[in-house]
């Protein structure tokens, strides 16, 4: 294998067709698309569904309301995203038919280095790289919210963050999630007193229904609204970010800051059973993964198989795209991925060959190493205008709230996305991820990410999807679309029981229900290990908008305590 270093190249993501078996401007001669009769959001919390439809109210598009949805989780879901991390916004412009994919991932600090979370004996030091300021990459949302209201919004950032500057003023209700992911950090929490100050009470977790107030977050959002991008990245609120992570111990410099900017790169087109994908490429893993899934899938009538024999040849060809994730994906503006090659039929064709029908491959038996690590504490939310613009977005700070450390009088915890980068090669994370060079560390360098968000378009139907859950999202985003193509409605897709396998370790993960006592028999029985009745994972929400009909509506993911919502601009008017 060849890899190329090359810095700021444009790499150019080749589709899988030249051209679309369905877009978003025509219904292959059958009739007129008819545009969404309402808006649509799902997010993880209700708050943020409700900031998104406020600002559609306020005469705002997807984009805009992406904007107040994003910095709503932000500051009633501290555990899985806020300013201090990063994401990803595919967007859908209606007006010219564009799709297009808005990087705004952490950065490696200018000083960091390739072995720097190694001991002197070369073993790797977790503890550096998942808590406090060194494990803590330059913060990208920040960029990419003023990017896309700059860009593609209609409305002034004042008018877009304005929800969530006014609940963070007066309010917002601790949730059950809340207080399950912060008892698990609390002790590292109480190791800074930014942290400590804005999440513990009394040094003890509040209780659910307790009203958090965050001034300091509104203060932030208010310098955003104000001086755009600079408002964060540089001046007051820039230098006492970098001052307050060098003190307690991180790499950041001024530099880090100014430098940071998000990067527009072209989206990856699947074409599958008559439907086009448009979803996330490098530095995401994502999409290639679920292209190669796919292509390996379509040499099978699957859709068409028993349950048993097609379980057993997605887990194949899930074991097959996590080998290879590891070993060829890294940040494009540093790697160059061999995406025409991975996402080639002849690729896939390749790799069925291996494949046995009658039984499981062990994963020792591919050359590889694995998967580079990512955490499960993420969020997305999936947004449809009236206009028929598109917003699927996933953000995070990665371990549940991040890595515990806050600036005082910033608002926000900062992100442990540096333990995202390969520490070394074939050193395995809390799940059992190992990375290879192509995600070493390097100075201004994006850590791989498993984040998918993605659209599905089809004859008739447009769906926005995707979900946190780590090295696991690439797999339920899989299984959505499964339920998607095959008709179902976006509740039927977020509720749909979960499976996965990663390549190592070597076992199918599964919800309680994923598979009854017949097909886990079966399954095992071609030699598969089956872990069954794990606890669920994931936080899937989906919006898909009906073309003929011009329909709309919505799945929020119900496995996390109903602290979702899925809600149209219809449903709103109504309640108004």
């Amino acid at each position: 294998m060849i890899r190329f270093r090359a810095r700021r190249m444009c790499v150019a993501f080749v589709a899988l067709a030249l051209s679309s078996v369905a877009t978003l401007h025509a219904r292959d001669g059958d009739g007129a698309t008819v545009k969404p009769r309402a808006a649509a959001i799902a997010s993880a919390r209700d708050y943020a569904t409700d900031a998104g439809l406020e600002v559609l109210a306020a005469g705002g598009n997807a984009f805009d309301a992406a904007v107040a949805v994003s910095a709503t989780l932000g500051l009633t879901e501290p555990e899985s995203s806020g300013l201090g991390g990063g994401g990803f916004f595919l967007l859908h412009v209606a007006k010219d038919g564009r799709d297009v994919f808005v990087d705004a991932r952490e950065r490696a600090p200018l000083a960091a280095t390739r072995d720097m979370y190694l001991d002197a004996a070369g073993k790797a030091q977790r503890e550096n790289s998942v808590n406090g300021p060194l494990a803590a990459g330059i913060p990208g949302l920040p960029a990419g919210l003023v990017h896309v209201a700059k860009t593609y919004g209609r409305l002034p950032l004042e008018t877009s963050l304005a929800p969530a500057i006014r609940l963070a003023r007066e309010g917002w209700t601790f949730g059950p999630k809340n207080v399950a992911l912060l008892g698990s950090r609390k002790a590292v929490l109480a190791r800074s007193p930014g942290a400590a100050q804005l999440f513990l009470r009394d040094g003890a977790v509040p209780a659910p229904g307790t009203v958090m107030r965050n001034p300091d977050y509104a203060q932030t959002l208010e310098r955003i609204a104000r001086d755009g991008h600079d408002g964060f990245y540089r001046g007051e609120l820039a230098q006492r970010l970098v001052d307050g992570v060098h003190e307690a111990g991180g790499l950041w410099t001024i530099e880090d800051m100014h430098g940071y900017r998000a990067v527009e790169r072209e989206p990856l087109r699947i074409e599958h059973r008559g439907y086009t994908l448009v979803t996330a490429p490098p530095p995401s893993s994502g999409g290639i993964a679920l292209a190669e899934i796919l292509n390996v899938l379509s040499g099978y009538d699957y859709a068409a198989l028993a349950p048993v024999p097609r379980t057993h040849l997605v887990i194949e060809a899930m074991r097959r795209a996590y080998r290879d994730r590891a070993d060829y994906l890294g940040d494009p503006d540093f790697v160059v991925p061999p995406t025409a090659r991975l996402t080639s039929q002849d690729y896939a064709a390749g790799l069925r060959v291996g494949i046995d029908p009658k039984r499981a491959t062990p994963s020792a038996s591919l050359a590889g190493i694995g998967s580079p690590p990512e955490r499960p504490e993420t969020t997305h939310f999936s947004i449809v205008d009236t206009e028929g613009n598109l917003a699927a977005v996933t953000q995070t700070v990665n371990l549940p709230y991040g890595n515990a450390f806050a600036v005082p009088g910033t608002g926000f915890l900062l992100n442990n996305e540096m333990d995202d980068f390969s520490v070394a090669p074939g050193v395995p994370n809390a799940f059992g991820l190992v990375g290879d060079e192509a995600n070493a560390i390097e100075p201004g360098k994006r850590p791989l990410s498993s984040m998918t968000p993605t659209f599905l378009i089809g004859r008739d139907r447009v769906a926005a999807i995707g979900t946190p859950g780590g090295s696991r999202i690439i797999t339920m985003v899989l299984l959505g679309l499964f339920e998607l193509m095959d008709g179902g409605s976006a509740q039927a897709a977020v509720d749909r029981p979960r499976f996965h396998h990663q390549y190592l370790p070597d076992a199918v993960s599964a919800e309680p229900d994923a598979f009854d006592a017949d097909t886990l028999a079966a399954l095992r029985a071609l030699g598969h290990t089956v872990n069954p009745g794990e606890s669920t994972w994931g936080n899937m929400q989906v919006v898909i908008w009906n073309r003929r009909t011009g329909a709309v509506e919505g799945g929020s993911d119900r496995r996390n305590g109903g602290v979702g919502k899925a809600a149209t601009s219809a449903e709103a008017a109504i309640y108004r």
